[in-house]
């Protein structure tokens, strides 16, 4: 789905609002504190039941509010919102019904954000590329998402017995379990790893063209992968006990970025390695696009932020080969223009104050 329109009510410092955007490319410049931001925040919540700024929801509702909602229609004029208040209460609606869950709208939105904090996938630790992988494989894995299921509730079960000590029959049952659920997801995993390497390849070709052939994805699916997974669960058995969880398996899986052998945060500059997170984003989103109907939906914020001239240029190329919707905001529309269309193929908004006004071209 592309988003075709937006309502917002009392989210964050956002005015009541109700605007219509384009299928392709929408532009947002405003000051710091204007709101252009909180507009980008409002449509990720809708993906993932959750901000890409804080942790804490209530910070979302405006503070002259007890509650805040927000809702969309796609270009098939299918209609999903959420309302949330102070008391944690969440009414979740997709076309009027609201028994639904915040886990059911990721389903019909695919939303990616690429924000001066995208770089926790560098230095956030295996926690934040495990997050992004997984969320490109709910989309792309049909399966996915019950498989991982399960495995948490496994992986629970195993870490209580290892807590308190439990062995016999009980262990064993949810030990078999575990490697089970293990081996199929690293299955999947790698599947899916390799996949976005070879799109991430053709994506660094336009962004990073100088330093594509030697950027590589390396993938550790969270033990050895010359072993099965039950050996190295036994030779490790007293240490699991001795801290009470389990320390291998499909949890612990990871993927770094590396480039000739190094990881890329050491080797390219801060422009540079933004351009790979904007390729990389790009390559998960195509194929998300790829596997089923979702038209993907990428949200830049700041995109003047560590990015000159002509990385911006060479971001203008990418786009105009994507399958996918943008968001982009900037400061001002000096930061848009490399990357405006010469043809009149996008919309472009202003928001000031929390009120968001579409600027008519020539304006």
């Amino acid at each position: 789905m592309s988003i075709s329109s937006l309502t917002t009510s009392t989210f964050r410092n956002l005015s009541y609002c109700s605007v219509k955007f384009h299928q392709n490319l929408n532009l947002i410049t405003g000051d710091n504190g204007s709101g252009k931001s909180s507009l980008l925040e409002s449509l990720f919540f809708l993906g993932h039941g959750k901000s890409f700024r804080t942790s804490k929801v209530e910070n979302l509702i405006n503070t002259e509010s007890d509650h805040f909602v927000v809702s969309v229609k796609d270009d098939n004029n299918h209609q999903l919102g959420v309302r949330r208040d102070k008391s944690g209460q969440f009414d979740i609606k997709i076309n009027g019904d609201s028994k639904f869950r915040l886990s059911d709208l990721a389903k019909n939105i695919a939303v990616q954000v690429i924000t001066p904090e995208t770089f926790r996938l560098f230095f956030g630790g295996p926690k934040e590329r495990r997050k992004f992988v997984d969320l490109g494989l709910f989309h792309v894995e049909h399966q996915y998402a019950d498989l991982w299921r399960n495995f948490r509730k496994v992986l629970l079960q195993r870490n209580a017995c290892l807590k308190n000590r439990i062995t016999g029959q009980q262990f064993d049952y949810w030990n078999e379990s575990f490697c089970q659920y293990s081996h199929q997801i690293a299955d999947i995993r790698v599947g899916y790893v390799e996949q976005l390497s070879t799109e991430l390849n053709k994506w660094l070709r336009i962004l990073l063209p100088t330093l594509s052939e030697n950027i590589v994805l390396h993938y550790s699916q969270g033990w050895s992968s010359k072993r099965k997974l039950i050996e190295v669960l036994n030779e490790n058995s007293e240490r699991e006990r001795k801290y009470g969880h389990s320390l291998f398996g499909a949890h612990k899986f990871d993927v770094k970025f590396n480039y000739k052998k190094t990881n890329i945060e050491q080797v390219l500059s801060r422009g540079q390695q933004k351009l790979f997170l904007m390729a990389l984003t790009i390559a998960q989103a195509n194929l998300i696009y790829n596997s089923q109907s979702i038209v993907p939906i990428i949200l830049i914020d700041d995109i003047g932020a560590e990015l000159d001239v002509s990385s911006r240029t060479v971001l203008a190329q990418a786009i105009e080969q994507l399958n996918c919707q943008l968001f982009i905001t900037a400061i001002d529309t000096n930061a848009l223009e490399p990357i405006i269309p010469k043809k009149q193929n996008y919309k472009m908004f202003h928001v000031e104050h929390g009120v968001i006004s579409e600027i008519t071209q020539g304006d």
